[in-house]
């Protein structure tokens, strides 16, 4: 099966771009997190993420600060204000995943690519940078005034691109920020690309095991 959307548009910071919050927190915190008591603290500072973008939007700084502190207070560790600054400057430093640049790269003339990202206006850009292609558009949280998995993220991109889910593929690494709603809205193919990141779930969605199946996905 190949499809052919109108527009395709992807997550950034774990599908396109490898996240490493976690291992940033693991390294900033390694002088007050024991080795054995590290895992259950990385895994409650990633639930508190995906608890702060529930609600009202708030910039992402923010986010990671009240993330990282909750988690502290959670597990008896001390906060420092300079780990949600840590935290935060080391996004734009993130590189892109293996293999995706090309990819890309090759889908790019034959369709409009289009970020959705849980970022800032300010924040994205080295990102977009480090992904050397052509993107058609880069839609943010901070534009849409909320956070994936809020359909109202999703429902800023369409009216930006004066599109519809029907017509659009959605790719994401993560069933629980992107997937869930765009199956939940309607895509025309909401794609995983498996990162091993977030457990699987049971969704109709096309799964693709390596970035390097896409193209053909598109009948490239």
């Amino acid at each position: 099966m190949s499809f052919r959307p109108k527009f395709i548009s992807f997550d950034c910071y774990g599908t396109l771009i490898d996240f490493q919050m976690g291992p940033t927190a693991q390294r900033l915190f390694a002088d007050r997190v024991t080795a054995d008591a590290m895992p259950r603290f990385l895994a409650s500072f990633k639930a508190y993420r995906l608890d702060e973008v529930l609600g009202d939007f708030k910039p992402f700084f923010d986010v990671v600060e009240a993330s990282i502190r909750r988690t502290c207070e959670a597990h008896g560790v001390e906060y420092r204000d300079s780990d949600a600054v840590a935290l935060y400057q080391a996004v734009p430093t993130w590189q892109p995943h293996p293999n995706t640049v090309e990819v890309l790269e090759a889908i790019a003339p034959h369709y409009p690519l289009v970020i959705l990202s849980n970022s800032m206006v300010d924040l994205i850009p080295a990102s977009v940078a480090h992904l050397r292609a052509p993107f058609h558009a880069v839609v943010t949280a901070e534009e849409a005034n909320a956070y994936k998995p809020r359909a109202q993220a999703f429902e800023y991109m369409f009216d930006r691109l004066g599109s519809h889910p029907g017509e659009m593929m959605h790719c994401s690494s993560s069933f629980r920020y992107d997937l869930m709603t765009a199956c939940d809205l309607g895509f025309m193919a909401p794609t995983l690309i498996e990162r091993g990141h977030e457990p699987s779930a049971d969704y109709p969605v096309q799964r693709l095991s390596d970035i390097r199946q896409l193209p053909a996905l598109l009948g490239l």
